[in-house]
């Protein structure tokens, strides 16, 4: 059986983590971005702890592998279409993290190869938001959408570490793996605004 195909659109290295797991658990990671960024190297020996708990874990659909594609997010067709090239079969998870701005315009053009099924966790930066949402705002309705709201301070009033939204975006992806219906998560707080 050949390996189900992920995309994962981020800024370069920005979700790394997720690529890694990802591909580790035997998914064919389709990656997009200015520049290559590769992924760490780990020791095969070491047994890799299950992330995933349900059934898209306890059975691997072939040797994971994570692939890069120079593309950038002002030239969404060009995007598509070396995406396209690379996929061996529609997407069966979507994990993005783009700019608002190029929001609309990925998203658009990457839904057609994705599966009719497949589950998307969409990440945003509650900086780029004039007024956080209540709800999730999924722009792919046909889709199930786990969004995860980026604040610019963790809980312990430092500025949010890559491990801190690495971990809220993989439990996102474990969520969305699971079936569960779209729903929004917040990690982190907005920058208190200081004289005002």
């Amino acid at each position: 059986m050949t390996a189900r195909n992920a995309l994962v659109l981020a800024g370069t290295g920005m979700l790394s983590v997720v690529a890694s797991d990802l591909a580790a658990d035997g998914w064919r990671v389709v990656s997009p971005s200015r520049r290559y960024s590769p992924l760490p190297v780990t020791d095969e020996s070491v047994t890799h702890r299950p992330r995933w708990s349900r059934s898209y874990r306890r059975h691997r659909f072939g040797q994971g592998q994570a692939i890069w594609v120079e593309a950038h997010w002002d030239r969404p067709k060009e995007l598509a279409r070396k995406v396209e090239n690379v996929l061996t079969a529609p997407a069966e998870l979507l994990v993005v993290w783009v700019h608002e701005s190029f929001r609309r315009s990925v998203l658009g053009v990457v839904e057609p190869l994705l599966s009719p099924t497949a589950p998307v966790v969409e990440v945003r930066s509650l900086a780029d938001l004039t007024v956080p949402p209540d709800e999730p705002e999924p722009l792919l309705f046909g889709h199930p959408t786990q969004q995860v709201l980026l604040g610019a301070v963790s809980d312990l009033a430092r500025p949010l570490g890559q491990d801190e939204i690495g971990e809220g975006v993989l439990e996102a992806v474990e969520r969305a793996l699971e079936g569960k219906p779209t729903s929004l998560h917040q990690i982190g707080e907005r920058r208190p605004v200081v004289g005002h």
